[in-house]
């Protein structure tokens, strides 16, 4: 039975077929571990918290975002797991492609529990794989099951606006160019500047085109970016878009990789940071779209810094309040498979102010934003 205020983590060990292999830096334990941390901090013992298994994509559905010729190419590679997909960083393992439905269904299965009303948020931490294009893969993502949630929303449910929100150190230039267009959806990217990370893209002068002009918004951060300059921007931007906008769905990718202690990211962000966010994205949505959150995973390389801040990030999805104490099974375990690990859930307050990076570098990127986007500059400042 479901109530009007549920909240779903979908979540299966199934989903941890989506292996590289060990040497690959997209480890599939990350969401197992983040999984039983979710389970050892008592987020699903909420009365109102729920676990769904994911199920499979069809073709047809995949087919909403990608084309025939890149589908059967996934397919027809998957059988021996030999190949490339892309120019080097995402080979083909065998039974990529169902490993591959199964993560895209696990978000079209949070989508049509909120789009049915049997839950108002849901979470797929296997989900954001925001790189891939229509005709290829990229950066460790087959098929872009975000891009493929938001065609699946506007075909199946008729959404007419929705805010696509990616917070992954690397810009989810898969989502932003494959809709860059499309009005029906506002895409706001935060991310590593282009120029010292992968893909190389997302700058302020990119907002759309035609109709879409000022619908894409990209906020590439300078490196060492930490809580107080990305806080800023955050602040600034999300609020007065959302209300501008007024969307009646918020997708939020929530990738890991932003966090200080990433091992590909060069952002300085900390739990309390997501923590933040995610909380802002709740409180909008209940003000603005009733309260409807998809919220999916991304990037993360260390698994230790994955784990907590998806955990932070779906207790407050949930509305479940946390102690700052990890449970002593969990740490244990981290400990004994990779050497060592954090003290507490969230990270120490006072490294949150050693980032490099001064909020003047942020405030650069926030004024020749706000020249591109007329409504942000009508917003002004945010006050702190």
């Amino acid at each position: 039975m479901y109530m009007s205020g549920d909240v779903a983590l979908v979540y299966d060990d199934a989903l941890l077929s989506y292996d590289f292999g060990r040497h690959h830096p997209l480890r599939p334990v990350r969401l197992k571990f983040t999984y039983e941390l979710i389970r050892s901090l008592g987020i699903l013992n909420g009365q109102q918290v729920r676990l769904e298994k994911p199920l499979a994509a069809t073709v047809s559905q995949v087919s909403l975002f990608h084309n025939e010729e890149y589908i059967e190419l996934v397919k027809e590679l998957s059988k021996t797991g030999k190949g490339l997909l892309d120019s080097g960083d995402t080979p083909a393992f065998k039974n990529c492609f169902e490993s591959s439905l199964l993560y895209v269904g696990a978000s079209l299965r949070a989508a049509d529990l909120i789009m049915t009303n049997k839950v108002i948020r849901a979470f797929n931490p296997a989900g954001g794989l925001h790189h891939a294009h229509r005709d290829r893969a990229s950066g460790f993502c087959i098929f872009n099951d975000p891009a493929i949630v938001v065609a699946f929303l506007k075909h199946k449910y008729g959404v007419k606006r929705l805010m696509y929100l990616d917070i992954d150190a690397h810009h989810g230039d898969g989502v932003m160019y494959g809709f860059y267009s499309d009005p029906s959806l506002l895409n706001i990217d935060f991310h590593e500047d282009g120029r010292y990370l992968f893909p190389g893209t997302g700058f302020t002068h990119e907002t759309g085109e035609g109709e879409a002009k000022g619908l894409k918004i990209n906020i590439p951060l300078p490196p060492d970016t930490g809580n107080s300059g990305y806080l800023r921007a955050f602040r600034e931007i999300i609020p007065i878009s959302v209300r501008h906008y007024k969307p009646e769905i918020i997708i939020m990718q929530c990738g890991a990789d932003s966090h200080r202690d990433d091992l590909l990211g060069g952002l300085a962000i900390t739990t309390q940071c997501y923590d933040e966010m995610v909380s802002m994205v709740c409180e909008l949505s209940n003000e603005i779209c009733g309260g409807r959150v998809l919220l999916l995973g991304g990037g993360g390389y260390n698994i230790s810094s994955v784990a907590r801040c998806w955990a932070v990030a779906f207790a407050r999805l949930s509305s479940v309040s946390l102690i700052d104490e990890l449970p002593v099974e969990w740490k244990a375990r981290l400990t004994r498979e990779f050497d060592g690990g954090p003290m507490a859930l969230h990270d120490p307050k006072d490294i949150s102010s050693l980032s490099i990076r001064s909020d003047a570098s942020v405030e650069d990127v926030m004024a020749s934003l706000r020249s591109e986007i007329p409504f942000l500059e009508q917003g002004g400042p945010a006050r702190s």
